[in-house]
Order: structure tokens, then C-alpha cells, then sequence
């Protein structure tokens, strides 16, 4: 059987990671307006600080991260292992796919550039 492999692409972390910037930014600002600091624009400047500094330091593992499908079994980082015959679904969030087992254990494949692919993928693998 071929080795299919799924790789996390560069553009998806990017644009995750803005997301998350944005949010982080909105929610600093809302803390620091609600708590009644008169300088609410930091929150923002906090936000994206936290989340540019997170991303710049993650980002060569999470890149490094690859799950392959090979001889009926899902492998992935940490030596995790699911065979296809144990999963019971397969759903995208973002640039994420997320694989549930039949025992409730779930595995998030992140930064994929086309989930839907990914999960097509793996649903036609099992």
C-alpha cells in the first residue's frame, strides 16, 4: 500500500495565527475597557505581541508535525496511533481536521492547506 502523508503548510499556520492575533487583540482591549484602564488600545498591542511571539517560537515544531497514513493505521507525532477500522469521524474546523475514534480518543491534524481534502482522504482510506 502507498504512503499517504499529510503535511501542515506554512500559509494555514500564517493565517490561524492571525485569527488568533485578531481575537487575542479584541479580548485584551474588552479586559482592560471592563476592568476601567484608561489606555484600552494596549490590550491590543498585548495581544498581537503574545501571539506573534507564540507563533514565531512554534512554528518550526508545529511544520515539523507530519501524519501518514500507511498499512491500514493513521501515525502521527508522539508515536500516536489509530488503526482506520477505529475511527468513527472525521470532521474540518479551520485549517484543522480532527479525527475521532470509536473509544472517544481524539487527534487534531493542524495547519492542513485543504482540510476537506485531508478528511476526504482519510474517509476514503478507512
Amino acid at each position: 500500500m502507498d504512503v499517504i502523508e499529510f503535511n501542515p503548510n506554512r500559509n494555514a499556520y500564517i493565517t490561524a495565527h492571525a485569527w488568533m492575533a485578531a481575537i487575542a487583540m479584541v479580548a485584551g482591549m474588552v479586559i482592560l475597557w471592563a476592568m476601567g484602564n484608561p489606555h484600552v488600545w494596549t490590550g491590543a498591542i498585548g495581544g498581537l505581541a503574545a501571539i506573534v511571539l507564540r507563533g514565531w517560537y512554534m512554528m518550526s515544531e508545529e511544520l515539523a508535525v507530519v501524519w501518514r497514513i500507511e498499512d491500514g493505521v493513521l501515525t502521527g507525532p508522539a508515536e500516536r496511533r489509530v488503526s482506520l477500522n477505529q475511527i468513527e469521524a472525521v470532521k474540518t474546523m479551520g485549517s484543522y481536521v480532527q479525527v475521532i475514534t470509536k473509544g472517544g480518543d481524539k487527534h487534531l491534524i493542524k495547519y492542513q492547506a485543504s482540510p476537506s481534502f485531508t478528511a476526504s482522504t482519510i474517509e476514503g482510506a478507512r
